[in-house]
């Protein structure tokens, strides 16, 4: 476990960085040592995703956005690498856009990993947000069925361990809850 966790640890101490320069018309947004594979999106209030994409290539992103065309209200740009997810949050008003650095936020995501029959989930909850676990087992006709569930509180850094032994089913999903969000994990 505690090799999982300086994993994790190593991730989120990962030098990158967001810089963003906002001029009348357009908006030139630069994150600094991503990766290929992440995925930046622009999104509203309500978790509507408005723009998508995956780097393409690992080191320094630069693209510029016209966010003025944006109906008046808030957004947030989201930086979803391996066991983070970077939010910078804005609003667009009828005088330009507005970036509060106060507001940024970092939810880290569970990581999960199997060996032999123990499922290892660690998480970093600075903020002691809950954490839902649940585990369903899938069998080989493709009907699951839940086996455990578990809600963590007031915890900074979770870790927990399963056996999967004794169980009849080859396949498993981790669907976890934190933070208003749902990640999902299949282990076969």
């Amino acid at each position: 476990m505690v090799t999982m966790f300086t994993t994790v640890l190593s991730f989120a101490n990962e030098n990158s960085s967001v810089i963003i320069k906002n001029d009348a018309d357009k908006t030139s947004l630069t994150l600094e040592g991503v990766k290929e594979g992440n995925q930046l999106s622009i999104k509203d209030q309500n978790g509507i995703t408005l723009y998508k994409e995956f780097i393409q290539k690992s080191g320094n992103y630069t693209k510029g956005f016209d966010l003025t065309k944006l109906p008046n209200g808030t957004y947030s740009f989201e930086i979803d690498k391996d066991v983070e997810i970077s939010m910078i949050p804005f609003t667009v008003t009828s005088s330009g856009v507005i970036f509060n650095k106060d507001d940024e936020k970092i939810i880290h995501k569970p990581v999960t990993r199997v060996v032999g029959d123990l499922l290892y989930v660690t998480k970093l909850s600075l903020d002691k947000t809950p954490l839902t676990i649940d585990i369903y087992a899938r069998s080989s006709d493709s009907t699951s069925e839940p086996i455990y569930s578990e809600t963590i509180e007031n915890a900074k850094v979770i870790e927990r361990v399963y056996k999967l032994t004794d169980l009849n089913f080859a396949n498993f999903e981790i669907v976890y809850h934190a933070e208003g969000r749902v990640f999902t994990k299949s282990i076969n």
